[in-house]
């Protein structure tokens, strides 16, 4: 049974950091990319960012770029969200889902998402 679980979430001021973790089970990871979404309230579900099976990153837009970064350690089953300088609109659930090999370019690319954890950050 696929799984993705994320954990990591949590309350923040600006300018803080938060790293995020997606533990996968029932799938080897290490052929997968991973990306990440968030949602906040009373918006759309946006794409954050993602990392290929070899490693590559890929960003969804110019928000978060110079402040999140990812990373995978496939004997781990595990890929991280590192997020720095963080700003009020980056407040969210976020989520990860997994792709075969490269990441995706729209959300629908990748497969069933997580369930997600809260970040909030505080002004």
């Amino acid at each position: 049974q696929v799984q993705l679980v994320e954990s990591g979430g949590g309350l923040v001021q600006t300018g803080g950091s938060l790293r995020l973790s997606c533990v996968v089970s029932g799938f080897s990871l290490d052929t997968y990319s991973i990306g990440w979404s968030r949602q906040a309230p009373g918006k759309e579900r946006e794409g954050v960012i993602c990392i290929s099976a070899t490693n590559s990153t890929t960003y969804y837009g110019d928000s978060v770029q110079g402040r999140f970064t990812i990373s995978r350690d496939n004997t781990r089953n595990t890929v991280w969200l590192q997020m720095n300088s963080l700003k009020p609109e980056d407040t969210g659930v976020y989520r990860c889902a997994a792709r075969w090999a490269r990441c995706g370019n729209h959300l629908r690319d990748f497969g069933s998402w997580g369930q997600g954890t809260q970040v909030t950050v505080s002004s």
